[in-house]
């Protein structure tokens, strides 16, 4: 075993029988298939909080006992419903993550660790302090 990690379900194929899930540290997509689920498969929609352990497949990382950790997003077409306002960077930067999963569920977590950098950037090019 690699460890135990919380990410946000990106994707799952109930057909097929797995999808991706992109852990919170932002590295790199880790596979998951039903059969790690701990509950039915048709709960982990895009944008599901879930904690996983994570262990070497024979193709890469793979999230093994997998089970919500309460939050969802709505997926696409349901619109990302704002924050509180305020806070502290971190804050801003996890608000922002769930933003692009709700709306965009098809990124990985290397795409959303890039357009959060070009966000900060953007926002320090124009005066704004992070």
């Amino acid at each position: 075993m690699v460890g135990v990690a919380t990410g946000r379900v990106l994707r799952f194929d109930d057909v097929r029988g797995f999808g991706f899930i992109a852990p919170d540290s932002g590295s790199e997509d880790v596979f998951v298939h039903a059969n790690d689920l701990s509950e039915d498969k048709s709960v982990f929609k895009p944008g599901t909080t879930v904690e996983f352990e994570i262990e070497e497949g024979d193709r890469g990382l793979k999230a093994v006992d997998v089970r919500r950790t309460g939050g969802r997003g709505g997926g696409r077409g349901s619109g990302y419903s704002g924050g509180g306002g305020g806070g502290s960077v971190s804050a801003f930067g996890a608000e922002l993550t769930e933003a692009l999963l709700v709306e965009v569920p098809d990124l990985t977590g290397a795409q959303i660790l890039r357009i959060r950098q070009t966000v900060a950037d953007v926002a320090r090019s124009r005066g704004v302090s992070l």
